[in-house]
């Protein structure tokens, strides 16, 4: 079903259930059958939080198709360009904390990961500069107004694209600073 909206455009996981449920080209490529159930909207969130959290399958799924392109010629392997695309964080924008000192580690999740990823390159030390404010329901976000719009709390996707055939070869999230975005292209 993820493929499915991936591939339509469909964000919302509470609409992509509505979809698969009324349209029958996505319930056959789904397999629920015409009289099966449409998992609800809550199971991607629990799966990808429980079950999947510490598992690579989307990841080796991603690189076996890498693989695939590569072995189809459709990689080539001499250029490549790095893009990042800015992704809004569904953090309200004004609900922020000034100093990481201000969260509640036993708060939320988030808060616990966010502390556990301060020294990483891609996160907190991708630059020496403080955030402005923090979000205290998803901490790594950044407070950025650097997409031409108000300000929000948002995410970078870095995308090592091979320039030939327009092919994305590898995804490196982080946080949305450009001392990040270069830091993620790296590896």
């Amino acid at each position: 079903m993820l493929i499915v909206g991936y591939c339509f455009g469909i964000r919302s996981e509470r609409r992509l259930c509505e979809e698969v449920h009324v349209n029958l080209a996505y319930r056959w490529f789904c397999r629920p059958g015409l009289e099966g159930d449409v998992p609800d909207h809550s199971t991607f969130s629990k799966t990808r939080h429980g079950r999947f959290r510490d598992a690579d399958l989307l990841r080796e799924l991603f690189e076996s198709l890498v693989r695939r392109c590569m072995r189809e010629g459709l990689v080539g392997g001499e250029g490549f360009a790095v893009d990042a695309s800015m992704i809004v964080a569904d953090a309200h924008r004004q609900r922020g904390i000034e100093t990481a000192e201000d969260l509640d580690p036993k708060a939320k999740r988030a808060v616990g990961e966010y502390l556990a990823t301060l020294d990483d390159a891609a996160f907190g030390a991708a630059t020496p500069v403080e955030p402005k404010f923090i979000s205290p329901v998803d901490p790594a976000a950044r407070w950025t107004a650097s997409w031409g719009g108000p300000a929000v709390y948002a995410y970078c996707t870095n995308y090592l694209i091979d320039v030939e055939h327009a092919i994305i070869v590898d995804v490196e999230p982080s946080t949305a600073v450009r001392q990040a975005e270069v830091t993620a292209a790296r590896p």
